[in-house]
């Protein structure tokens, strides 16, 4: 039988053998897991406060016997049933390995970051664990053999936070809960400081007032008072506590601490002096401090829901409700269902003009789809009975019946979804160092407050504790913390809509940084959407159909641009393709081969350049005699191309265009838009190396690239930008993924990154500013509480208004 963890007594920690420590308190033996522990449940017992761990048993969220345990509630048993598993997670990676998302609640700073994803990295079967705090999601890779969904939602409990699986359909409901929870909160807050401010009044104005009326004054002050600490500052002693109970293992402390500490001391010394009869009572200042403070934090939380633009921004295009078959094929009877009710294997009809709600199997009724949100691609794509429909989809033509075979989390707008969602997670530099310095900071703060109130203790008595308060209040890290999350996600929501997916989050400091733009051309500085304009050096023997018939069956099941172009015309002319003898090979960057034949550059042929070159791409097709026929194609540049280069040149950025096209054509381009450096013919080991030669001298390199043969490229870059209509593979190697047709978005977020180094410099200066001016004035006794909170407040709401101006660039 498998032996039950020992825990400690006051923290519920789990407790190794070598750091067991036992201690008699109210006649039973109880086991600690450090001296601290021990000394403060020894002093809550010493104090006859022992109804502190009663009560935390009884009434607290989570009993005691329910975190010990290592069984799994019954409550979160469903989500390891097959079906919930399919809709929350989707396969990653490794074989056999599964990635979800998960939306945490609770999570307040670093520090609640820092001790969620040690926790979860230490368990069994999780491979990997990442926690972006603005959005307060986290994204976990584990092997189902050894964890599971439910066991990552009760390890989460475990340690005093909350989480859910994440599905975009649900996400805005949860979003408007959690409004209106803190809505309500700054609502009773905002009334006690009315009622008690007003109640203040006649003592500031000096006012001859009677002891009787001013004693019932200040205790009804104080019962206004303790719903606004009990209700409204509830989730900041929560998340302080927490904080205090893993500082042992993060070493870290949360910036609710020094405000819970604040407010606990104000109000016990508030209490303490209404008993008395003399000294201030601190209630109105505790009441607006409140106020102020949460007021805040909605602002933060309206800025931070606004710049969830990842997942956020897709959900907002799914419909809440479908139309599901009860009864087909027998029958064709529609019920209006929400959508997070509908389950693989059932049946949906989408109407014209409506969104398709989830991923599955077209079964009856062509029909003609926009999937522009998913491809960049603006042109509707036909779908016939069999082709696959994605989620976020617009049918266009026909009513159509559909069988879903995906839905939440394992639907493609889900994946592209998380790719936005791991742009935040993976932290920029300024990011990981504001989290460290604020960690640092908290501390510092502790010691200010503490060694400013000794000395006032010294001089002056009657005015340490009042310092003491306003120190802890005035100096709060609120506005450092949010200096550069907040920009951060504000700026990836704005270059979202600009049709901008960022993957990885060190792109808009790069951009920045950029020296050097190396640019692909098809696909990318043109328009990657070729067309064939004739077919020459015809073998004789062949004829036109014939040659445009092999090189089709070659490129058949390719995505490079060419491909769809001959396959475009194949189909134009009604041509049936030939069923190859051998397998196709695509010999990578160079063409493809099938036997004898091969379709490709004519460098890789060995044969001469045709006469027709300029902005004409061509590629040719031989056989073991020689050349059979050359296709020509024509393609235009990409629109907004003009403006953009004009904006990278004015950065000084130097441009470079590198292309497997033929050189004679490249170099016509590169003459055409005015780019000086250019080279052709390059395989996709020669743009490898081209990158690496700029980066040995000291350049920044950022790589725009489209095709499997740009994949080396765009691995290479310092910063990578894949086009939304190229290959998969190009994709999966980029930092970032353009959607939209036109190069103008990249013109626009070159400008945004600047303006969101800028806000964040602005960000960082103004919190270093008020704390150098605040904190010293908190200590000189200059600054009363309820003042320094008015100073905290207006200090985090800056930053975060200043962020939100990048949500409209």
């Amino acid at each position: 039988m498998k032996q039950q963890t020992l825990l400690c007594y006051h923290c519920s920690s789990p407790i190794l053998s070598s750091d067991l420590i036992e201690a008699e308190l109210g006649g039973q033996r109880r086991a600690f897991c450090c001296p601290g522990c021990m000394a403060i449940a020894q002093t809550i017992h010493g104090e006859g406060l022992e109804v502190f761990y009663a009560r935390r048993l009884q009434s607290g969220e989570k009993p005691e016997a329910y975190l010990i345990s290592n069984e799994i509630p019954e409550k979160l048993k469903p989500y390891d049933d097959p079906s919930l598993r399919g809709r929350f997670t989707r396969p990653y990676g490794e074989e056999g390995c599964l990635e979800t998302t998960l939306r945490l609640e609770k999570i307040r700073c670093a520090a609640c970051v820092w001790l969620c994803e040690q926790h979860l990295r230490r368990m069994a079967g999780v491979k990997e664990a990442q926690i972006n705090y603005v959005t307060q999601k986290v994204i976990v890779h584990f092997s189902p053999e050894e964890a599971s969904l439910a066991r990552l939602l009760f390890e989460i409990e475990r340690i005093g936070y909350e989480a859910w699986p994440f599905e975009s359909s649900l996400s805005l409901d949860k979003a408007k809960l959690e409004r209106r929870k803190l809505l309500m909160r700054l609502g009773v807050a905002m009334l006690g400081m009315m009622q008690v401010m007003m109640y203040a009044w006649p003592t500031y104005a000096g006012a001859d007032i009677t002891p009787e009326f001013e004693l019932l004054m200040g205790w009804s002050s104080w019962v206004l008072t303790v719903p606004v600490m009990v209700y409204s500052a509830g989730p900041i002693f929560q998340a302080a506590w927490r904080s205090v109970q893993s500082f042992r293992k993060s070493h870290m402390l949360g910036m609710d601490a020094p405000i819970a500490l604040a407010l606990a001391l104000a109000f016990i010394a508030g209490t303490i002096n209404l008993i008395r009869g003399s000294g201030h009572s601190y209630f109105d200042s505790i009441t607006m401090f409140v106020a102020f403070i949460l007021a805040a934090r909605y602002v933060e939380l309206l800025a931070r829901q606004d710049a969830q633009g990842g997942a956020e921004a897709l959900a907002k295009q799914l419909p809440a409700t479908c139309e599901r078959a009860m009864n087909y094929p027998s029958s064709q009877q529609i019920e209006v269902v929400p959508v997070v009710n509908c389950n693989p294997g059932e049946v949906l009809r989408v109407s014209p003009g409506e969104v398709v709600p989830a991923d599955g199997i077209l079964i009856e009724n062509a029909s003609t789809l926009d999937e522009s949100l998913l491809t960049g691609e603006a042109k509707p794509v036909e779908k016939k009975i069999g082709d696959r429909l994605y989620a976020g989809t617009h049918n266009i033509l026909n009513p159509l019946f559909m069988r879903i075979d995906a839905v939440g989390q394992s639907t493609r707008i889900a994946g592209i979804a998380s790719l936005l969602d791991q742009a935040l997670i993976a932290k920029p530099v300024m990011v990981s160092l504001a989290e460290k310095w604020t960690a640092y900071f908290v501390g510092f703060l502790l010691f200010s407050a503490l060694a400013s109130s000794a000395i006032w203790l010294y001089f002056d008595p009657s005015r340490a504790w009042t310092v003491l308060v306003s120190v802890l209040v005035a100096s709060c890290p609120c506005a450092l913390s949010l200096a550069v999350p907040t920009a951060m996600a504000a700026a990836q929501g704005a270059v979202t809509k600009l049709g901008l997916l960022i993957v990885r989050g060190h792109v808009m400091e790069g951009l920045v940084k950029a020296t050097d733009l190396v640019l692909d051309k098809t696909g990318t500085l043109t328009m990657g959407r070729p067309e064939l304009q004739e077919i020459n050096n015809l073998r004789a023997g062949y004829r036109r159909e014939d040659a445009l018939a092999l090189a089709a069956a070659l490129e058949a099941g390719q995505r490079h641009p060419l491909a769809l172009s001959l396959m475009r015309a194949a189909q134009a002319e009604n041509i049936t393709l030939p069923l190859m003898s051998d397998p196709v090979m695509n010999q990578l960057g160079k063409g493809l081969s099938s036997g004898a034949y091969r379709l490709g550059s004519a460098s890789w042929l060995g044969i001469e350049q045709g006469v027709q070159l300029g902005q004409y791409g061509q590629v040719h097709l031989a056989d073991s005699q020689g050349l059979i026929a050359s296709f020509i194609f024509l393609d235009t540049p990409r629109p907004g191309l003009e403006k953009f280069l004009n904006v990278v040149k004015s950065r000084n950025i130097k441009v470079h265009l590198v292309s497997g096209d033929d050189r004679a054509t490249v170099a016509w381009w590169a003459h055409h838009v005015s780019i000086e450096n250019y080279q052709g013919g390059c395989t996709p080991e020669d743009k490898y190396d081209y990158i690496e030669r700029l980066q040995k001298e000291k350049r920044f390199v950022w790589a725009i690239g489209d095709g499997v043969n740009d994949a080396p490229l765009l691995a290479r870059a310092d910063i990578s930008i894949a086009v939304g209509a190229g290959a998969p593979l190009a994709a999966a190697g980029a930092d970032a993924i353009l959607t939209a047709v036109s190069l103008d978005s990249l013109a626009k977020t070159l400008l945004l990154a600047d303006k969101t180094q800028t806000i964040i410099k602005e960000n960082l200066l103004w919190a270093l500013i008020y704390n150098l001016l605040a904190i010293p004035a908190a200590m000189m006794g200059w600054v009363n509480p309820w003042v320094a909170g008015i100073g905290m407040s207006l200090s985090s709401l800056a930053v975060t208004l200043n962020a939100w101006r990048l949500r409209k660039a």
